[in-house]
């Protein structure tokens, strides 16, 4: 398909999910409450999924629960989890277009973006646990004498998870896949604007042979579902990805309850430092307007503050700025779009409202308009604002869409205090050929992930996650199987 008419032939003839996922099949719940999915496309529904009850969440939780019991998953070798994560890449590669057109419906994602992307992205992530599951080892001390000893880990039973609306099924297979490999049973809530690609993900893994109940996908708001999920006392681990404040309500409901485990990947206000030796600034003005602008600026990643060096400042905001002119936004069916929406008309008030405040308070606008689109669908041109101060909300707080912030310094010490003049690390960009310099800053700049001379690089073998109000733990790597895991010791006298 290579038109935007081929697209919309395609989704029309598509039977979208309108259900929840549990027990290896569609489950209407108890109640009689459904949330309608819109398009921020278009600004009209295209399916709804129902308002899980209390009874709801408890049935989830309790048929994860009994197949976790026993054992059709969590006794079988590594190796046979390992060729079902596998046959469910394959069968997410021959779903892609399906999965695409989902997402690109529910969250207004560009389809080439939806399916060269993210969806690749999902398979790419099944793939590489798949293939990892028979190459894990569990430790024996060296050297004891008159024991044996054994540290081994095991699946912690029922991992819940809740999962953001920006990336549904990139973010959502980074927790999937290695809470599966490990053996766990899983509950997973989606974002009440985007359930649909991870409801047909969930119906995809049951074709590629997960046992039932294995994967449950409940729907419903963060202030009822999400909560009773996260009180649980039969959910033995909570993994999360999505804004500060809900982060630390799930710390609270985990401590008022059974003081399960919570895993927090949250936001970020993400500075990208240029300075004047940057080895090529054209790639590196290329690169930040890309960064501000993929997926409209909804990531927690997005490299929204600009620090630049102040004898290039001028030379170098107006080269991003003439780059993200050229940015085409509109219909994200249309294979040529570049920006599609913002997740709704609500949301884009808001950003709207942080470079209002900033251009009152003394910042300039030199790209974008203050006011919002008119006709349907939630768009908005990128924004940028030059003379942003740190005592701007806009230098402080995730707005989570393509607005970006420009600050100027004078030297490096200057450029690692602003860049850690945030409550935020969890990424950051540094650009410039002086090696030292990037090792300095590299290890001087309080965040988890730092990019030297590109932005947003990686793949499955680096784990991702930040600190301070970013959260902690880590998705992706090797590493994130300790979330989903508890170590023992078995001491074993001679």
């Amino acid at each position: 398909m290579n038109t935007r008419q081929e697209w919309m032939a395609f989704a029309e003839l598509l039977k979208l999910p309108s259900a929840m996922w549990l027990n290896g099949k569609p489950f209407d719940g108890t109640g009689s409450d459904r949330h309608a999915v819109v398009s921020p496309h278009t600004e009209t529904a295209v399916s709804s999924v129902p308002s899980a009850t209390a009874a709801d969440v408890d049935f989830a939780v309790a048929g994860a629960r009994d197949a976790f019991g026993s054992g059709v998953w969590a006794d079988l070798a590594p190796r046979e989890r390992g060729t079902v994560l596998l046959r469910w890449a394959d069968l997410i590669h021959q779903h892609r277009d399906e999965l695409a057109v989902l997402i690109t419906l529910e969250m207004g994602k560009p389809i080439v973006q939806a399916r060269d992307i993210e969806v690749r992205a999902a398979e790419n992530t099944f793939r590489w646990y798949g293939e990892l599951a028979d190459k894990m080892y569990d430790e024996a001390p060296h050297g004891l004498r008159g024991a044996v000893a054994l540290v081994t880990r095991e699946p912690v039973g029922v991992v819940a998870g809740i999962t953001p609306w920006n990336f549904p099924l990139t973010l959502s297979s980074w927790k999937i896949a290695p809470a599966l490999l490990a053996g766990n049973s899983m509950v997973i809530k989606p974002a009440t604007q985007a359930p649909l690609s991870l409801l047909r993900l969930a119906e995809i893994a049951s074709a590629a042979g997960l046992p039932d109940g294995i994967l449950q996908i409940v729907t419903g708001s963060g202030g009822s579902t999400g909560e009773t999920l996260a009180r649980h006392p039969n959910v033995d681990c909570l993994t999360f990805t999505g804004s500060p404040d809900v982060g630390k309500k799930l710390l609270t409901y985990a401590g008022e309850s059974n003081a399960k485990a919570v895993h927090l990947e949250l936001g970020g206000k993400s500075p990208q430092i240029v300075f004047a030796d940057a080895p090529d600034l054209a790639v590196a003005a290329r690169t930040v307007a890309w960064a501000i602008t993929f997926n409209a600026g909804q990531m927690c990643t997005a490299g929204s503050r600009l620090l630049v060096q102040d004898t290039i400042a001028e030379r170098f905001v107006a080269t991003v700025t003439a780059e993200l002119a050229r940015y085409r936004v509109g219909d994200p069916f249309d294979p040529a779009t570049e920006i599609g929406p913002v997740a709704g008309p609500q949301h884009r008030a808001e950003i709207l409202n942080y470079a209002r405040e900033a251009v009152r308070e003394g910042a300039t606008l030199v790209l974008g308009t203050l006011e919002e689109c008119t006709g349907a669908g939630t768009y908005l041109e990128p924004i940028v604002c030059t003379n942003v101060r740190p005592d701007h909300r806009l230098f402080q707080e995730e707005v989570f869409g393509p607005v970006l912030a420009v600050t100027t310094f004078t030297d490096e010490a200057q450029a690692v205090e602003l860049a850690n003049d945030s409550q935020f690390g969890l990424g950051a960009g540094v650009w410039t050929s002086n090696l030292s310099r990037a090792h300095r800053l590299s290890r001087r700049i309080e965040a988890g992930l730092v990019w030297v001379n590109c932005y947003e690089e990686g793949d499955m073998t680096v784990p991702f996650g930040g600190r301070k109000l970013s959260g902690h733990s880590v998705d992706k790597s090797l590493h994130a199987l300790s979330k989903f895991t508890s170590m023992k010791t078995t001491w074993i006298h001679l």
